[in-house]
């Protein structure tokens, strides 16, 4: 009886591993120390049910990961955006790496289907559960620091999460009319004015178009569901254009 308990924990070993070296080709990322791999992948409840082994659960890995992202994150973007002020950096940080956010990357990652969970968590459907995915994927971040270090994180991130940023992904919290304005002040450009230039669309799906000039001449064109979402998007092109000048 018990040798044939240990053949099925043989392998049920061998389909972790190899389920977890699929994990690291489909993500271009490999693990030196691949039990730090498995462990950010282990949910307490997986550990409660497996006492008599050596299994350890995300959460301090999890506590790791919050301060790397935070430290990598606030670093891309005060690189980025050199015109944006403290209150603005912390604010756009602070919708990267909340728990909705965290969970869509997650989510791209398929990082969900890779949890080990107990019996009771997978039944209520814990490897849904957006508090969860986030976790797990802060304790992701842990680990590939421990095991490579803040290189290996911020490539990871170039990949995964920078793109979204440079999409405009979280523009929604993001002032460019206050960053064009303070471009101009600073550099006594002139003045700039924004004028709607089209409405479109039915009233409950209404679209504006909207341009902002610098002295009289065209800089940049936007399109949103609102006036302020148009003008927004018509400072950001202003922004891009008068850097890309620079």
């Amino acid at each position: 009886m018990s040798r044939n308990r240990s053949k099925t924990n043989e392998m049920k070993s061998e389909l972790m591993k190899k389920k977890f070296s699929l994990l690291q080709e489909n993500i271009g990322v490999q693990f030196h120390n691949e039990k730090l791999l498995f462990q950010a992948f282990t949910h307490s409840s997986y550990v409660n049910e497996h006492r008599r082994k050596p299994y350890e659960d995300n959460e301090r890995l999890e506590f790791l990961g919050d301060a790397v992202l935070e430290l990598t994150i606030s670093q891309f973007l005060y690189k980025k955006y050199p015109l944006m002020s403290e209150g603005q950096l912390t604010k756009l940080r602070a919708s990267i790496v909340c728990e909705p956010s965290l969970v869509s990357f997650a989510n791209d990652l398929s990082f969900g289907q890779y949890v080990l969970l107990g019996k009771g968590e997978e039944i209520t459907g814990g490897r849904t559960r957006p508090a969860l995915l986030a976790d797990v994927f802060e304790a992701f971040i842990g680990s590939l620091y421990l095991d490579q270090g803040l290189p290996a994180v911020f490539t990871f991130l170039e990949k995964y999460v920078h793109p979204k940023i440079n999409e405009g992904a979280f523009s929604h919290v993001m002032d460019f009319k206050s960053q064009l304005q303070e471009m101009i002040q600073r550099n006594a450009l002139g003045v700039i004015e924004y004028e709607v230039m089209e409405e479109k669309g039915p009233a409950h799906n209404r679209e504006f178009v909207s341009k902002v000039s610098l002295n009289k001449n065209e800089l940049g064109i936007g399109v949103g569901r609102s006036k302020k979402e148009a003008e927004q998007h018509a400072a950001q092109f202003a922004l891009q254009k008068l850097k890309a000048k620079k």
